[in-house]
């Protein structure tokens, strides 16, 4: 088996896949690459066996067919220390050597059999449902939640993020009992009402190339994996088994205090404050009073404290309430709106955080728990 191809777009698609696989392999042949030769197409898999990537690329001056195992680490580390030139690789398929010719060098190594690598599952079509979304907002819809998912091992369910399909809507769900984001497209919807619930690690690999992609995506599962069809890499992952919980439940309804401040301005003071909060809880405090915002820190055991104040719209009951300034910077971090609302009823309930300027085609929701505030 031979093939030629060019080095720097060889990197670009390993690098894409090479995150499925796991630094701590079960399997020796899931250190590697799978590299499977179709006439002039060339599909490369990388696998940890919960999450599958396949990249399609095309070859030159291809002799034979065939599928062989590479090492995963010596290609990259090799093919990042290489200009772009045409580079050839030469598999004797019997004793598994390959020859990887540079244009002034030449190197050697053992492959593995292609056979011995884990099969792709394959989609149980009774069971099976399909979506497809355009690439971009797949991309916003993961990178709006992703942030937001836990590190729950007692809870799974919370450790992804839950698809949510019908009529009406296509909604992206994460949470981790501190913040939560409810991210909804109208524009997508459903002849069916489905759900599933996407791991933390496919949702980061999805994030990774789907800003290489443009046109549709289609997206499969049943009731174990979810298949998502791009134009130059296919994602198979095994879907999270249960329940998500009823989220919508711990959303407040009824918010009359409703402040709109800038996001912007807002981040930047909560930045410099926070320096001052206590180490372990990272506590700040927003005070609000009539068109005014303060956010202040403080650590009493060091003597040290912070203050800033904001301009801002606000006409609701005069309170002051407590936030893990991280969760509170990560939910403002990932808001597009020059502008925010935060809606509260009181300082023991959470918090709404949404865009002043949204879209008519986009419905998104951020919320945060507050901390007790120390008397």
């Amino acid at each position: 088996m031979k093939f030629v191809v060019s080095s720097s777009e060889l990197l670009s698609h390993l690098t894409a896949i090479s995150r499925a696989i796991s630094t701590k392999s079960q399997l020796p042949v899931l250190d590697c690459f799978l590299f499977d030769l179709n006439g002039t197409t060339l599909n490369i898999t990388a696998s940890d066996l919960e999450v599958t990537m396949t990249t399609t690329m095309e070859t030159e001056s291809t002799e034979g067919d065939g599928k062989v195992a590479l090492p995963s680490k010596m290609l990259l580390e090799v093919l990042k220390k290489l200009p772009e030139q045409p580079l050839t690789f030469e598999l004797a398929m019997d004793s598994l050597m390959v020859d990887m010719v540079s244009e002034k060098g030449k190197y050697n190594f053992v492959a593995q059999a292609g056979d011995d690598y884990p099969v792709i599952p394959e989609i149980d079509e009774d069971k099976a449902s399909k979506l497809q979304v355009p690439a971009s907002m797949l991309l916003t819809g993961i990178t709006k939640t992703l942030f937001a998912t836990a590190d729950d091992e007692l809870r799974p369910v919370m450790n992804g993020i839950l698809f949510e399909l019908s009529s009406e809507s296509l909604t992206f769900v994460a949470s981790d009992s501190h913040k939560l984001v409810r991210y909804r497209r109208l524009d997508a919807k459903s002849e069916f009402e489905a759900s599933f619930i996407l791991p933390k690690k496919p949702a980061g690999l999805l994030k990774n190339v789907l800003p290489r992609e443009s046109g549709d995506v289609m997206i499969e599962f049943d009731h174990k994996n979810a298949f998502f069809n791009l134009p130059n890499y296919k994602l198979v992952c095994r879907l999270v088994e249960g329940n998500y919980p009823s989220y919508n439940a711990v959303i407040p309804q009824d918010n009359p205090n409703k402040a709109v401040v800038d996001r912007v301005d807002l981040a930047n003071s909560l930045g410099r404050v926070s320096i001052f909060s206590n180490q372990a809880s990272n506590l700040v405090k927003l005070h609000l009073g009539k068109d005014e915002l303060v956010v202040s820190g403080q650590d009493i055991d060091f003597s040290i404290s912070g203050f800033e104040k904001l301009n801002c719209q606000y006409d609701g009951d005069e309170m002051e309430i407590g936030f893990k300034s991280v969760f509170l910077s990560d939910i403002l971090e990932n808001i597009n709106s020059g502008d925010i609302i935060i809606e509260l009823s009181d300082p023991s309930r959470a918090a709404i955080v949404l865009p002043y300027e949204k879209s008519d085609d986009e419905d998104e929701l951020m919320l945060i728990m507050p901390m007790m505030i120390n008397a």
